[in-house]
């Protein structure tokens, strides 16, 4: 099941968001830079900005998608990684594009995430950046007219 969630909800999907940036993103992270990520998620001020999707197997927390700037930017998209190649992913980012008008949708994608966004349409339009140890590829969404 797909939901938007509130931003109660949201903290459900906290420690999902933490374990998978662990075990897919981290490993190759500085301490500190793992310890700010964890710091930033858990921030009361930064979930505020979020409008999130969230997916349930078993009524169990299973995959997390949320923007922020009013929709225009993709700040967070886990998926637990038993549920990895299983259609979640594809399915809280449509249920996201359904209800966001806007045209264009950016990402900073982790180096793992790329071949994810690209199969979901996104086009690298940068080199790789490196921002307080956090290595990402800005990315972005163009909605087609159809």
């Amino acid at each position: 099941m797909i939901k938007k969630l509130t931003q109660n909800e949201i903290r459900e999907f906290l420690p999902l968001v933490w374990d998978v940036f662990c075990e897919y993103e981290a490993p190759n992270y500085p301490e500190d830079a793992r310890q700010m990520f964890k710091n930033a998620i858990y921030d009361e001020k930064y979930l505020s900005m979020l409008s999130a999707y969230g997916a349930y197997e078993d009524n169990e927390p299973a995959g997390i998608i949320a923007t922020r700037e009013a929709g225009r930017h993709v700040a967070l998209f886990f998926v637990a990684g038993k549920y990895h190649r299983q259609g979640i992913g594809r399915r809280l980012f449509e249920a996201m594009l359904k209800d966001n008008p806007k045209d264009e949708l950016t990402v900073h994608s982790s180096l793992y995430a790329v071949p994810v966004y690209e199969r979901l349409g996104f086009i690298r339009t940068g080199d790789v950046q490196s921002e307080d140890g956090i290595t990402y590829l800005p990315m972005k969404y163009v909605r087609r007219s159809i």
